[in-house]
């Protein structure tokens, strides 16, 4: 019989954040960039992380997956945000 804990989508085993891929920054909760996986803000789904993402004044991002258990990172999706390069007028 398989066994499904029941707070396994609040739990904090598995996060997806946003990576600024030049800088390999996190995005946090309070808008800044940080070095630290463990304090990148966690997002419900890799789809709403990539639409918060492309609003992002970064050139290329990713989506990863971390997990905290094991400090590993799961490269999900990539793509271009808002970043200097992108908006600058010639």
């Amino acid at each position: 019989m398989l066994v499904v804990r029941e707070n396994l989508l609040t739990s904090p085993v598995m996060s997806i954040l946003i990576e600024d891929a030049e800088t390999l920054e996190y995005l946090a909760g309070d808008g800044q960039w940080r070095k630290n996986g463990a304090k990148g803000k966690n997002f419900e789904e890799t789809q709403v992380a990539f639409e918060a993402a492309k609003k992002e004044l970064i050139r290329k991002f990713n989506i990863v997956c971390y997990i905290a258990q094991t400090k590993q990172f799961i490269n999900l999706d990539h793509g271009r945000g808002k970043g200097a390069a992108e908006t600058a007028t010639v």
